[in-house]
Order: C-alpha cells, then structure tokens, then sequence
C-alpha cells in the first residue's frame, strides 16, 4: 500500500488537520494516511511551555480521525529516540513495513524551511513527497524536484496555536475543533491557564 506520512505536534488535532489528511484519501493519492503524532518536533525544541502531554496529544488525534476513512493515527515515533528526525522515522518505517510505500505529507509553509531539515536531500532523493498548500505560502511548482508534487487541497486557514490561545481566554473554537476534542480538552484542562 501507498502509505501518507503526516507528522506534527497535533497540539491539540483541529477540522483543518482531518479535513486535509480525509481529503489527501479521498483523492487517491495514497492509499491511507497515518497521522504520526510526534513526541518532540526537532524544530519547535524551544516551543514545550504549552504543549500537552503526549498521551493526551495522541488521544485527541484518535478521538478527531475515528469516523474518518483511510485516516489513521499512529504512535511509531513514540519508540524512537528524540528527537525523532524525519528520515530517520521513515527509514524505521520501511524497516517495520517493507511491504509499504511511504510518502510524506507536509505543508508549503514546511516545504520553505525543508532546506533545514536533517538530511533534507536524502529525504528528496528517496522518498516522494506530497505538498499541501498553506494561506500565504507562494510556490514556484517549475522548480520543484520530480519526487515533490503539490496537491490540490482544502486551503485552512487555522492553527493549533489559535486553538490554544482561544481555549486560554475560555473560548472553544468548535468551528475548527471536533466537539470531541473540545470535551477531552475541558475534561483535562489542556491549555486552560492554572
């Protein structure tokens, strides 16, 4: 199977997260997606004041992604050393699955400091990547290597940061958060200030 690879923090999941993961299925441009909630991201290291416990991250994703088709919500970063770089999380995915094709899901906001990932050339070279557009991320798709391809997606323009801000004011967002989440969110009192 062609398998998406979507990481991020999902601190916490929003709609405009499962709406693009549905809409990459729907397409047939991969088989299923796995979002891949990620422990610690290598970029954001000096970010963690607001981030909630994995446990909670990962539970939230599984509540958000349940109803949806072909989306799945993996922990495989959970077990690998951190911080967890991206190609070594896909070489670990070809080693547990070889019978899986992986490509990675990123945004164009991402693809603009792809050049700073570990071993971002490797990444290129031997995996296919699929780039979702990000409101006020403008790309020359003539200049893109031929394992890159942007894809036609919902534009959302939402964030998780938002998302916390908002619950920190006492305010839930459920036009962009699952009424799940929300729930999960008020049972645990995430990003609610002490």
């Amino acid at each position: 199977m062609r398998i998406g690879i979507y990481g991020g923090s999902f601190n916490p999941i929003h709609k405009g997260h499962t709406e693009l993961a549905a809409s990459i299925v729907q397409q047939g441009l991969v088989d299923e997606l796995w979002l891949l909630v990620s422990p610690l991201n290598p970029l954001k290291q000096g970010e963690t004041s607001d981030i909630a416990e994995y446990e909670h991250r990962l539970s939230m994703a599984r509540l958000a992604t349940e109803d949806i088709e072909g989306v799945k919500v993996s922990d495989f970063e959970k077990n690998l050393p951190l911080p967890s770089y991206t190609i070594t999380t896909l070489g670990e995915l070809h080693k547990a699955y070889p019978e899986h094709e992986f490509v990675l899901v990123i945004g164009a906001d991402n693809w603009e400091r792809f050049p700073r990932w570990y071993h971002a050339q490797e990444i290129i070279d031997t995996y296919s990547i699929l780039i979702y557009r990000r409101p006020g991320c403008e790309m020359d798709e003539t200049l893109l290597p031929l394992s890159v391809q942007v894809v036609d997606t919902p534009l959302y323009d939402i964030s998780s940061t938002e998302i916390r801000e908002s619950v920190k004011k006492g305010r839930m967002p459920l036009k962009w958060v699952d009424r799940k989440v929300a729930t999960y969110i008020r049972v645990h009192h995430l990003y609610s200030p002490l």
